[in-house]
C-alpha cells in the first residue's frame, strides 16, 4: 500500500514540475505563447529576433566549397590551392566588411566591391599558368553567363 502511494505522489510530483516548467509559476505565461496573462510586451524577443537573421556562413566553408571547385578544374597544386584560397578569404572578409559599412552608399558599395574582385584577380593569376589562367577565365566567364541565364529566366517567370 505505502508503494502505491509513493508512486501516486511521487507521478503527482512530476506531472506539477511538467506543468511549471511549461506554463511558468504564473500561469500562462513564461513559456507558453509568451504574453497569456502577463505585460511582458507584444513585440519580438531577442530570440526570436536572432533566429530571423540570416546565419552567417563562416569564410573558411565559402573558400573551402571554391577551392573544392577550382583545384581539379585548373589542375592546382597544393602550394597553388593555399595561396588562392588564403587570397578568397582576404578577398570574402572584405567584401563583408564592405557591406555592413553604413556609412557607404549601395553605389559606393558597388563600386568598391568591382575594385576588390579586380584586385583578385589579379593575385589569383599571379599563382597561375598560362593554361590554368585561360581555364580560369574561362570558368569566369561561364558563371557570369550561367547568372545572366538565371535572370533572363527569372524576368521571363515574372
Amino acid at each position: 500500500m505505502k508503494k502505491i502511494q509513493f508512486l501516486l505522489l511521487f507521478s503527482f510530483i512530476l506531472i506539477s514540475f511538467n506543468s511549471f516548467a511549461q506554463y511558468g509559476y504564473g500561469g500562462y505565461g513564461n513559456g507558453y505563447g509568451n504574453g497569456y496573462g502577463n505585460n511582458y510586451g507584444m513585440g519580438m524577443s531577442q530570440v526570436e529576433q536572432n533566429a530571423m537573421k540570416p546565419k552567417e556562413i563562416p569564410v573558411e566553408v565559402t573558400v573551402g566549397k571554391i577551392m573544392e571547385k577550382l583545384k581539379p578544374e585548373l589542375n592546382l597544386d597544393e602550394l597553388q590551392t593555399i595561396a588562392i584560397g588564403n587570397v578568397y578569404t582576404d578577398i570574402i572578409k572584405s567584401q563583408t566588411a564592405i557591406m555592413k559599412d553604413e556609412k557607404l552608399s549601395q553605389e559606393e558599395k558597388s563600386n568598391e566591391i568591382k575594385a576588390l574582385f579586380e584586385v583578385n584577380e589579379r593575385k589569383v593569376n599571379e599563382y597561375l599558368n598560362e593554361e590554368q589562367r585561360q581555364k580560369y577565365k574561362a570558368l569566369k566567364e561561364e558563371r557570369g553567363n550561367n547568372k545572366k541565364e538565371k535572370k533572363k529566366k527569372k524576368k521571363k517567370e515574372d
